[in-house]
């Protein structure tokens, strides 16, 4: 497989009382189309903050994301915004990223407003669809986020995210909010979305247990840095660096 997105010596930092803190420290990743590249790490690791620069949600300091083959940190204007639709992002607390004044349909239905795909019937069409795809029904269209557990408001977050048809979805901490149950649940589904629309995920998560179940490939972050990359089940397998042991050592034996 070919890499969809290849970032190079990306380093982030933020301002602090000492000077400026390096929450990503150079770090070189390729993330293949079609796959699933699990981020992992402690609380701290960069992980987030990664995957957030990637997506020019937070200004890099200096290296380069490419995402078929253009360096997204040179965009502006319109070729940003086409990025954009290319490339979403689904974050840990649906309740927090969901507008509560806005009913369901309009939340969905704004990414396909901004990106004009299509006129007001097509686009209320589109969000029926993306309901049901998800799991839920059209009809939810016009309930408001409250009325809706955690495991169902996520994946409203995640019809919003594919509203705009992305090649690409990071998944900040997407599941770690729900429990056991509606965790699997939801996995299942990113799984199914995946196969069917042919989408490339940056899976960010602490827990290895649910990376076990969807990753292709586990890149293991510490101290801002990439310490170990590896398939799968090389790493559960065989952990080469002292972060993935520890990670594994973490992990609850719950059945799936």
């Amino acid at each position: 497989m070919s890499a969809l997105l290849e970032v190079r010596d990306l380093v982030v930092e933020y301002a602090s009382r000492g000077g400026r803190v390096r929450a990503v420290d150079g770090v070189s990743l390729d993330v293949l189309r079609g796959e699933t590249l699990a981020l992992v790490g402690e609380s701290g690791s960069g992980k987030t903050s990664l995957g957030r620069a990637i997506l020019r949600l937070l200004p890099a300091a200096s290296g380069s994301v490419r995402f078929e083959g253009t360096d997204v940190l040179t965009l502006a204007g319109d070729a940003l915004l086409q990025f954009r639709r290319k490339a979403q992002v689904v974050f840990q607390d649906p309740k927090a990223s969901l507008d509560p004044r806005m009913r369901v349909g309009d939340v969905i239905r704004e990414g396909i407003d901004i990106h004009a795909l299509g006129s007001r019937a097509d686009a209320n069409r589109r969000v029926a669809r993306l309901l049901e795809e998800v799991g839920l029904s059209a009809t939810d269209a016009d309930r408001l986020p409250h009325e809706f557990s955690g495991g169902e408001r996520q994946r409203i977050a995640i019809a919003r995210a594919l509203a705009v048809e992305p090649e690409f979805l990071v998944l900040d901490e997407a599941v770690s909010a729900l429990d056991v149950l509606v965790r699997r649940q939801v996995l299942d589904l990113l799984a199914a979305l995946q196969a069917a629309r042919g989408l490339t995920y940056l899976f960010i998560a602490h827990d290895l247990a649910v990376v076990e179940r969807i990753a292709t490939r586990v890149a293991v972050m510490q101290h801002g840095r990439i310490v170990e990359c590896a398939p799968t089940a090389e790493l559960f397998a065989a952990p080469a660096s002292d972060a993935a042991q520890a990670l594994l050592a973490a992990i609850p034996r719950i059945p799936w």
